[in-house]
């Protein structure tokens, strides 16, 4: 099962550190998520990143990035927006409703579902399916090893997302709650905590 860290999605002071020693710990897919950030402060945490991490990155929006900086790939956030003119490489996209995944998969590396559980980053986002839903979804083949679960990620809903099928999953409130910004320095648990995130995927 494969385990996807999506950052915070606003920058902070310790970043750069953090997403380095993540890599170091064995993160192999991270999705650069700053909604809403002009594009110069992406770049900004990508210079302070080692460039031997730059192919185990995928950026959401800002895409000339991915060539500018040789990264993993792009995500699209909806399932029918087309990847930019002329673009050849790796795609990802994010799918709202079951319906949308069998077309999603055919044009995308992988897929991800949104709010399969409530959110743990964004109160106001409650889960989008009941557990029957998605039960449904995976026996008529639309949940896949291609489709990845995001929201509301942790220990206990990774063993329910592997049961129900998805190939991987989408951590971010999980892992980030962990480090509180403005108080903390030391990042030592938010670290521990991902060794436990992929000894759950494994």
């Amino acid at each position: 099962m494969k385990l996807i860290i999506m950052t915070k999605p606003t920058f902070f002071v310790e970043e750069d550190k953090i997403l380095s020693s993540l890599f170091d710990e064995g993160l192999d897919n991270l999705h650069l998520y700053k909604p809403g950030a002009a594009p110069m402060y992406s770049e900004r945490l990508l210079t302070l990143l080692h460039e031997d991490y730059y192919n185990k990155i995928t950026v959401h929006g800002h895409f000339y990035l991915k060539d500018e900086y040789g990264l993993k790939g792009i995500h699209i956030d909806d399932a029918t927006s087309l990847p930019p003119n002329g673009y050849k490489g790796h795609v990802s996209r994010t799918c709202h409703t079951l319906d949308e995944l069998k077309d999603a998969k055919k044009k995308s590396n992988y897929v991800f579902l949104k709010n399969v559980f409530d959110s743990l980053t964004n109160g106001n986002e409650k889960a989008s399916f009941t557990i029957e839903q998605l039960e449904d979804a995976a026996s008529h083949g639309l949940i896949d090893k291609k489709v990845y679960a995001l929201g509301g990620m942790n220990i206990e809903n990774i063993r329910t997302a592997r049961e129900l099928g998805f190939g991987g999953v989408v951590v971010c409130g999980d892992l980030w709650n962990r480090f509180d910004i403005h108080n903390q320095l030391d990042y030592k648990e938010l670290i521990l905590h991902f060794e436990r995130l992929r000894k759950a995927t494994n």
